[in-house]
């Protein structure tokens, strides 16, 4: 007698509300909030008005949270984005989101990630190694400890996503309530400083770049530290109750972010005038050196790769899901949609991925080479994803809504418009790495198109 065949494994819903929670807080909070406000200061020149860009940044990130809190309920499929534009737009436009995402934003976050983590070790005296060269090409090239520990990094975390997403949630839970405490650390540490002032939250900073355009500038250094809530909704395929699950944690964990960052801003303005703020490379870690001397230092630096390792994290959890959606919807190589039989992880997935984050730390290129990579592309596609809520409510007003978005149409509508806003300004801002990241880009795209009609062939061919 036949036996039947085993039935192909799947994912399993193996992430709780806390797991789900952990990822949003954990992915969000990289360095961005220990470097930005030196930034957001030079655009603004006052407290008052970086604190309305916190602000500002905050509300608008907590409306995009609001957007995919519906999406990802409606839709609680692996892959997240990739199947809200396919399911509103058609399967080439979705494609091509994936498509980007996979050869650009991922690796280039990733590598960004790690080339920023190799950067903040750099501070320690134990790591001062690591921009020694282990050899060198002629024309320059340089094989660092850097690089070495950038893809020792990349490969140990996808080996724990490979292990199962469980194992990976569970090391995001407790590694994010670690950087929490280590963040109410350094807001504490500031405030007892014997030196800080009140005061200080009414001084300026007079070269400034001031008006609307430092307005702006400004608001898009406080966006891109609340950037990475997103990736919840890409791992939405292995989340227990995500009808329930990923509005929580979407909200609650933007929500958190918000509070730890507005709390590390004003420990830091505490401690140090505007000038000050303006003309620190890293301000949390001044503030805190400050406060507890050399102690503080470390204290922030510790802080800051602790954040960069659990971004790190998050980061390789999500990108695995996206090339496995779409090979899973038969445009792109199959194994690629195959399932672990023993870890059940998109295990084929999460090495390609490694080996493309890995290629692009070996080319070389700084943290914000990397970075300016993956902006573009990222925000673009957050936009339309977020434009597809308009799709589905007009094209599926009777399909049950186990969380409904506060304030449409009106929420959705302003993180939009906020997300071409801030395309425009950073555009226009840094005109000439903006070029090349739009080039890049386009060009990937237009490579994606042939690639497309391809499997679409071969899948009708079947």
């Amino acid at each position: 007698m036949q036996t039947a065949p085993k039935p192909a494994p799947e994912l399993l819903r193996e992430l709780n509300a806390w797991h789900s929670t952990a990822i949003v807080v954990g992915t969000i909070i990289g360095s961005g909030i220990f470097l930005v406000p030196a930034e957001m200061m030079q655009a603004v020149g006052s407290a008052r008005l970086v604190y309305l860009a916190w602000i500002v940044g905050g509300l608008l990130s907590f409306f995009g949270a609001l957007t995919y809190a519906e999406l990802g309920a409606v839709r609680p499929w692996a892959g997240g984005e990739y199947v809200y534009i396919r399911d509103a737009y058609g399967p080439l436009p979705s494609f091509l989101y994936a498509w980007t995402w996979f050869l650009i934003a991922k690796p280039a976050s990733i590598a960004s990630v790690t080339s920023g983590l190799v950067r903040v070790l750099g501070n320690f005296s134990a790591f001062s190694f690591l921009p020694h060269p282990i050899f060198s090409l002629q024309g320059g090239y340089q094989l660092t400890y850097g690089h070495v520990l950038a893809m020792a990094a990349t490969i140990l975390i996808s080996a724990l996503n490979y292990l199962g997403v469980r194992k990976a949630g569970n090391f995001q839970l407790v590694m994010t309530t670690l950087k929490i405490v280590m963040i109410v650390v350094i807001i504490a540490a500031g405030f007892s400083a014997t030196s800080g002032s009140w005061s200080n939250f009414g001084t300026t900073f007079l070269g400034a770049k001031g008006g609307m355009a430092g307005f702006m500038a400004a608001l898009v250094a406080a966006l891109w530290a609340y950037d990475g809530w997103n990736d919840l909704n890409m791992v939405s395929g292995e989340i227990r109750n995500p009808e329930r699950s990923i509005p929580v944690a979407l909200i609650a964990g933007v929500a958190i972010v918000a509070v730890l960052y507005i709390g590390v801003n004003a420990a830091v303005q505490f401690v140090m005038p505007a000038s000050a703020v303006a003309a620190s490379p890293v301000p949390a870690s001044s503030a805190t050196q400050i406060a507890i001397g050399h102690l503080g230092a470390l204290l922030v630096s510790a802080g800051m790769a602790l954040s960069m390792f659990v971004t790190l994290n998050g980061t390789i959890m999500s990108g695995g899901r996206i090339p496995f959606a779409v090979a899973r919807d038969g445009y792109f190589f199959k194994a690629l949609a195959e399932v672990h039989p023993r870890f059940h992880t998109p295990s084929l997935a999460l090495i390609v991925q490694c080996v493309m984050a890995i290629a692009l730390q070996l080319g070389g290129g700084s943290f914000r080479d990397f970075l300016e990579l993956a902006i573009f592309s990222e925000w673009l596609f957050y936009m339309i994803a977020a434009s597809t809520i308009f799709v589905f409510r007009q094209r599926e007003p009777n399909t049950p809504r186990p969380y409904s978005t506060w304030g449409y149409p009106v929420v959705p509508a302003l993180f939009v418009v906020a997300a071409a806003v801030l395309l425009y300004f950073t555009f226009i801002d840094k005109l000439h790495h903006s070029l090349f990241g739009t080039i890049v880009m386009t060009l990937v795209m237009l490579a994606g198109i042939p690639v497309f009609w391809y499997f679409a062939k071969q899948k009708k061919s079947v």
